[in-house]
């Protein structure tokens, strides 16, 4: 599972931010509304096991405890201590605690701790939109993509519609549509209808908002 924006695209024309005030052949429509109100959106989000960082955090902890542990026990045993801990000692013993070598692995000592507090306080699994509960109390999950290739299929059965462009986010959905014939008013209260219906067929527990952009083809040459 990933973390992109679910965007998909029936051809790889660019987007053309325009508004209504355009030049020629480049007219655009837009509408902007949010979910219907009564949305169910009860239930947690799906939370991600993380197993890579979590993998390496512990392999980390595991050497350095490993290697901390033989240093002390050889110590111990009366035998020279590994050359690292004197002269590391010795280093950070001699250096400032203003020196910008010091601030800087602080500062990244800090960044790091604070990526591992939002990794184990997050929950992650962003790709995933949470579904309405079943009966049964299932938990079910759609992946953004899917939903956005659903919302362009639907999308592109509009009479007039070019090409369409998904992009869909937990609580924003961003549709833009080139149409190469039919007024853009039409198209855009057509496409209004059938991706609000398409968006409640989802199932999704938070329905995203919806904006939906609809411009003429660019002149070639």
């Amino acid at each position: 599972m990933s973390e992109s924006q679910g965007q998909e695209s029936s051809q790889r024309l660019p987007v053309l931010e325009k508004t209504t005030d355009g030049g020629p052949g480049q007219l655009s429509s837009a509408a902007d509304y949010g979910p219907a109100p009564g949305a169910d959106g009860g239930g947690r989000r799906f939370w991600s096991a993380r197993r890579v960082p979590a993998g390496v955090l512990a392999v980390l902890v595991l050497i350095a405890a490993g290697l901390t542990l033989y240093d002390v026990a050889a110590v111990r045993a009366h035998r020279p201590a590994m050359r690292w801990r004197p002269a590391l000692a010795h280093r950070l013993a001699e250096l400032p605690l203003d020196d910008t070598r010091v601030l800087v692995v602080a500062g990244a000592a800090v960044a790091l701790g604070l990526w591992l507090l939002v990794l184990a306080t997050a929950p992650g699994l962003r790709g995933v939109l949470r579904m309405r509960p079943a009966p049964a109390d299932v938990r079910a999950g759609l992946h953004r993509e899917a939903a956005a290739l659903v919302l362009r299929d639907r999308a592109m059965e509009v009479s007039g519609v070019r090409s369409v462009r998904v992009r869909l986010g937990r609580t924003r959905t961003d549709v833009r549509a080139v149409s190469h014939f039919r007024e853009l008013d039409d198209v855009r209260a057509d496409l209004d209808a059938v991706l609000a219906d398409a968006v409640r067929g989802l199932g999704l527990a938070r329905p995203p908002a919806l904006s939906v952009h609809v411009r003429r083809p660019g002149r070639r040459g």
